[in-house]
């Protein structure tokens, strides 16, 4: 009888410690913040939610986030747009509802891409057979490097906003229209 409450107390011992190690990971915070933009245009609600990576003197566009390769367009779980009203993105039309965000960038252009999948980890699950739809985004470079990645939902008339995002020397930007 011994050796078999001995080795209940070890099994029991084991999943408490095990118990302890998953609540203490869980407690420590992410490298990187998440963070959620929202706007509301003609009554509607428009609402991104994505991690912010920093630069940490790394080189990231082209680098370790290579150019032609689909990006995650934040960190951890795969950014997300929820909308409760019918969008229209530079001409891509999304029904209401929840989608994640991808990106495809090279040095010159960006393509911004709207998976039907919204709860994905990274880009490690994408398939392009998820594709909502992919439209290209205006380019620039900003005055002074960025740091951490920043998105940004701004007015752009009474129905619609630009959604913007901007890291280390690329600021990419897409109007988007409310209803059909």
């Amino acid at each position: 009888m011994k050796p078999m409450r001995t080795l209940i107390l070890s099994t029991t011992a084991g999943v408490v410690a095990l118990a302890l190690a998953i609540g203490l990971s869980a407690q420590q915070p992410r490298k990187s913040p998440h963070e959620t933009a929202s706007i509301e245009v003609g009554g509607h609600k428009i609402t991104l939610t994505y991690g912010r990576p920093y630069l940490h003197g790394r080189k990231m566009l082209g680098d370790h986030e290579p150019y032609g390769k689909v990006w995650r367009t934040g960190a951890d779980e795969a950014t997300t747009l929820e909308t409760d009203a019918d969008l229209d993105i530079n001409g891509l039309k999304v029904p209401k509802g929840k989608y994640a965000l991808f990106t495809l960038f090279t040095e010159k252009s960006w393509t911004l891409i709207v998976s039907k999948k919204a709860d994905q980890w990274g880009a490690f699950s994408y398939n392009q057979a998820d594709d909502l739809g992919r439209v290209e985004m205006s380019v620039s470079k900003p005055a002074q490097p960025i740091e951490q990645l920043t998105i940004t939902l701004s007015p752009d008339s009474s129905n619609g906003a630009t959604l913007k995002l901007a890291w280390e020397t690329t600021e990419a930007s897409v109007p988007i229209k409310v209803g059909p």
